[in-house]
């Protein structure tokens, strides 16, 4: 059984960091490029960052660019997203996805391709 698992969320103050984590198993990890899509209240899902465990290549959206690092670790099948410098409009759940040979840059452009797994994880940044 495929499953992502998401972990990490919780309430920081603006300016403060987090680090995300989402376990990957069931499916042959270096197929798949594993990234983050968040869904902040009345806005619509936004990939966030995405990882190629198999050659290292990434996907940042503009609005994280600088602040976020997504990396992979093959050997716990664990993709991890830390993020610094929250603001309050990174407020938002999110959701662990993985898409089937495709590349990293799809999540900014074709979020629809990815899958998600679990229930997300909330993570909210106060002013």
């Amino acid at each position: 059984e495929e499953q992502l698992v998401e972990s990490g969320g919780g309430l920081v103050q603006a300016g403060g960091s987090l680090r995300l984590s989402c376990a990957a198993s069931g499916f042959n990890f270096d197929d798949y490029t594993i990234g983050w899509l968040r869904r902040a209240p009345g806005k619509e899902r936004e990939g966030v960052a995405c990882i190629s465990p198999r050659n290292g290549d990434t996907y940042y959206a503009d609005s994280v660019k600088g602040r976020f690092t997504i990396s992979a670790d093959g050997a716990k099948k664990t993709v991890y997203l830390q993020m610094n410098n929250l603001k309050p409009e990174d407020t938002a759940v999110y959701y662990c996805a993985s898409g089937y040979l495709t590349s990293p840059q799809a999540m900014g452009v074709l979020p629809s391709l990815f899958r998600t797994g679990g229930q997300g994880t909330q993570v909210t940044v106060s002013s």
